[in-house]
């Protein structure tokens, strides 16, 4: 079963892959808003949003995938007053796909979280 990472210190030390491939099925983790190149982190929720999208459209391209393969996503954000800040964000990245969705408000791992965001997508 193919596993992808993209080298964040979070994949190694809490044992898991940032994607899984099982046949025409990929499963993303739960991406946040840092640029893993930098591991930085911006304050501003959409920017946050903006770079889990980028990851995770990286993530399905070497995945061999596209958004447009995208079926599922949930969301979790710390606060349900983030919605309005990042709705845009995900009317960018998914209006024309318009996938099922989950939105959960529940405590992320680190505080500067905000957002993060999982997606499973199926080429069949």
């Amino acid at each position: 079963m193919p596993r992808i990472g993209t080298g964040s210190p979070f994949e190694a030390r809490l044992a898991y892959s940032r994607a899984v491939i099982k046949g025409d099925w990929c499963f993303v983790s739960g991406v946040t808003g840092y640029d893993y190149s930098a591991m930085t982190m911006p304050t501003d929720a959409a920017a946050q949003a903006k770079n889990c999208f980028s990851t995770i459209f990286a993530v399905l391209d070497q995945a061999g995938f596209v958004p447009d393969d995208i079926v599922r996503v949930q969301y979790t954000i710390t606060d349900a007053a983030l919605v309005d800040a990042i709705a845009p964000v995900l009317s960018e990245a998914l209006d024309q796909i318009r996938p099922a969705a989950t939105m959960i408000v529940a405590g992320l791992i680190r505080p500067e979280m905000k957002i993060e965001i999982e997606v499973t997508a199926f080429r069949g």
